[in-house]
């Protein structure tokens, strides 16, 4: 900071001092005088602060592998033209809507989904001997996870 800079920010802050005096003196007019007079804004409530971070339930972990299942179900049983095909779907907007997320989590869980859907959509364009295995071992995957969530976490 150059000299004459420091001069200006010493000369503004001596000013600044003694309004601050001659207000305490009662030397300014009423509104200024009001103005000095209020009481300082109270302290932020819990409304008025930062909502707190919910912690991720415990099955999150389980939650987010079965979107990406439920994502790689979805398209591999469309290139395979099942008839279940748009189920998948359906299910993982149904488990969003029972599980109620964060705004947060509900966009972690749909890109889990979606991140799955893409992925396999590269891999399989057509219905192979390799994608139906796949399908088989999704089913057996979801079923396991939602089994062990139940049981574990509740109905």
């Amino acid at each position: 900071m150059n000299v004459r800079r420091a001069r200006i920010v010493l000369a503004r802050m001596a000013l600044a001092a003694a309004l601050l005096s001659s207000a305490s003196n009662g030397a300014f007019s009423a509104a200024t005088d009001r103005k000095a007079k209020q009481a300082p804004p109270p302290p932020p409530t819990e409304t008025q602060s930062e909502p707190a971070i919910a912690p991720p339930p415990p099955y999150e972990t389980q939650l987010m592998r079965l979107a990406e299942v439920l994502g790689a179900l979805h398209h591999l049983r469309t290139v395979c033209g099942a008839p279940d095909a748009n189920v998948w779907r359906d299910r993982m907007a149904a488990l969003i809507e029972a599980d109620a997320p964060t705004p947060e989590r509900r966009d972690r869980l749909a890109g889990a989904f979606n991140a799955s859907f893409r992925t396999w959509a590269r891999s399989y364009r057509a219905c192979t001997p390799s994608a139906e295995l796949a399908v088989r071992r999704f089913l057996a995957e979801a079923s396991r996870i939602a089994a062990d969530v139940r049981v574990r976490y509740g109905p």
